[in-house]
Order: structure tokens, then sequence, then C-alpha cells
């Protein structure tokens, strides 16, 4: 690889809570506040149903199975993942929720497994077990020498971006935010007095324009820079038009990178001026696969996304197909990985970008 390329690799939602958690050596209570489900282990034989046996207890890195091979084979030089979950043993259920995650710290070598080097946490769930839970969750990530960014006790933590040194002498600079499009809520806005995420309002022009005021205080022309972005709904294959003019704004002002998720399936994804947008990574890591209702999505196949950078924007996009069985990611079958590039190819034709198939099983953009 030249000097001048760097190499990412993505992910949406990292979820190693709740069932998942229950599955590691060191589970915490297993108590849930949710109507219909009310004990995280009934997540675990949810999956069981659908795909057989789970260990329990499994060891840390199970959960990531052959993604982790894979992803020694692609050697990105940096991993950065949605993180979707609390890590704490503490704290209060939050009010107003429906839906809480947590994974006991104890279980962290979870995510150290994957060695991943940034969590973005400007999310629907960070803050779950409260400003106590949010508090270990920074801590933890930070002793296992995992970067968080997009939550922080106040305001300026908040906002600040992850820094990660490339290779070449530039740095990848990285900013989270969250929108109440994705069921943040408002009042978790970080301020000045209060812990909280870095919020926008909305994904509007305003916003945008102050976002990028705050990117060009922090960084120099050699950056590389990145937004990840938790935004819109879980279900459906429609961006709306105010997202696309937020990512272009952000792009014409020199953002190399918008790595939106909150979906859980594959969103399209679009190169605009040697930038590189994806509008919903879809999940990677979670306990859902016995969730019926939503099948024709087929949420169990997921994406490894691995895109190279050189000093004049994106110089190649790979996605590895994966699945999910087991509670575990495995390889995804020839069929299924034709299923996720048509539908990829089917998805990125409004916005004029096509994908195939290789003879490595990769995924990559159609040229012309």
């Amino acid at each position: 690889m030249p000097d001048d390329e760097v190499t990412l690799f993505l992910s949406g939602d990292v979820m190693t809570g709740r069932g998942v958690d229950q599955i590691l050596p060191r589970p915490g209570p297993p108590e849930l506040r949710e109507q219909a489900v009310t004990d995280a282990r009934r997540y675990v034989e949810l999956a069981e149903t659908v795909s057989g046996p789970i260990p329990r207890p499994a060891p840390p890195d199970w959960p990531w199975g052959d993604a982790r091979e894979l992803l020694d084979e692609l050697r990105p030089d940096a991993r950065i993942v949605n993180l979707e979950t609390s890590v704490t043993g503490r704290g209060d259920f939050a009010a107003g929720k429906g839906i809480h995650y947590r994974m006991h710290p104890d279980n962290l070598a979870c995510l150290t497994a994957a060695r991943l080097d940034v969590c973005a946490l400007a999310n629907n769930h960070v803050l779950d077990f409260g400003p106590d839970g949010l508090a270990d969750t920074l801590d933890a990530l930070r002793r296992a020498g995992i970067t968080p960014v997009g939550a922080g006790r106040d305001e300026d933590e908040a906002w600040r971006p992850a820094r990660v040194a490339l290779r070449g002498g530039r740095r990848l600079l990285l900013w989270s935010v969250g929108t109440p499009s994705s069921g943040v809520p408002p009042h978790w806005a970080a301020t000045d007095r209060r812990a909280g995420v870095a919020y926008l309002p909305e994904a509007s022009e305003a916003c945008a324009a102050a976002l990028v005021a705050r990117i060009d205080r922090e960084a120099g022309p050699d950056d590389l820079v990145a937004v990840s972005v938790h935004w819109g709904s879980n279900w459906g294959y429609d961006v709306p038009p105010e997202q696309v003019r937020f990512a272009h704004r952000l792009v014409e002002a020199g953002v190399r990178l918008v790595h939106g998720h909150s979906s859980h399936h594959p969103r399209p994804i679009e190169v605009h001026r040697g930038a590189l947008i994806l509008y919903g990574a879809g999940d990677l890591v979670d306990d859902y696969e016995g969730i019926g209702g939503q099948e024709s999505y087929r949420p169990e196949l997921r994406l490894l996304h691995l895109p190279t950078f050189d000093a004049d924007g994106l110089a190649r996009l790979r996605l590895a197909p994966v699945r999910m069985r087991r509670m575990r990611l495995q390889r995804a079958s020839p069929a299924e990985a034709r299923w996720l590039t048509n539908l990829l190819d089917r998805l990125g034709g409004p916005f004029r970008t096509g994908f195939a198939l290789d003879g490595d099983g990769l995924i990559g953009l159609r040229p012309g």
C-alpha cells in the first residue's frame, strides 16, 4: 500500500449489552424494563430457537467470530464502530425509555478482542443508565486503550474529536454526533454543566455550518476528517433529502467521510466529490437474531466497511459481507454476498454509485 493511503474499518451499531452480555464470562444482572421481555437471557433463547445452541459462557471474542480473521486479512489502519450500549454495572434505568442496553465492565475484553481504536458514542443508548453509566463507559474504554468520542462529562468533552495517528504522519480527526431522528432525547445534549452527547437538533444547513465551524478550528490541511452521525429510523431504505444536503455540505467543506448509522440494515452509499457517504452502515454485533417481523430486510446480513483514502479522497472501497448466526459473525455465503451486492447496487442507483462482487468475495465500487 502506498505511504499516502489509509484504510479504515467502519461498522454501524455494535451492541454488546443485554443478551450479548449474558453469554459473556461476567454478565451483569439480567433485569430489563421492557414491556414484553423482563430478562435479558430471553434474547439468548430467542437466538437459539433460530440458530442453535450458544455456549454460556462464551469466550470474549465470540460475537466477532470470523470478522476478526477478515480484519486481520484486510489490515485497516484504524478500527471505528458506533458502540450502542453503556459499559457499566451502576446507574438507574433512564426514565421514559422502553429499551436499555448495558454491558458489564468486566466483559470489556469483548471490545478489545476486535482491537478497536475509536467508539462513537453520540447515540440513543449511551445514557441508558444515566450520568454514572456514561462516566463508567468513558473510563472503561479509556482504560482499554479505546478512544471514546461524541459523549462526555460536559460539552467540551462531548464535542472533542477523536485523534488517531496514521501512517505517513497524517491524523484522523473524527467527530461523533447524534440527532433526534435516531431517538436521541434532547435532554441528553451535553452542556457546560451536564454530561451528555454531542447533539444536533436537526440535520439542517445551520447545524452543518456550526459543525463545519468546529471542524475548521481543529483540523489541519493534511488531516483526514470524518463525521460519525447517528440519524434516522431503524428500518427502510429511503434517505431523507435533508440528510443528503447535510452530508453534501460537510463534504463540500472538506470532510472525507460521513459515517451514518442507526438503521438495522445497510442504506445507500454515495461517493460525492471524492468523499464517502454511508447513509446507514447497518448493525454489526447485537442480540436481535431471534426477533421477527422485518425478515424482508435480511437484517442477519451485515457488512464490514473498509474504505481506503489517499491525499485526494476516496481511493477505493471494499465491503466484506458477513452474517450473524448463534450471536456470532460468520463469513457470508456466496449467495448471501450476491444478495447484499445486488441490494447495494440497486440502492446506489439514484446516487450514481454501483457495486460488484469480486473474486475474493468482497464487494467493491463498480467502475463507471
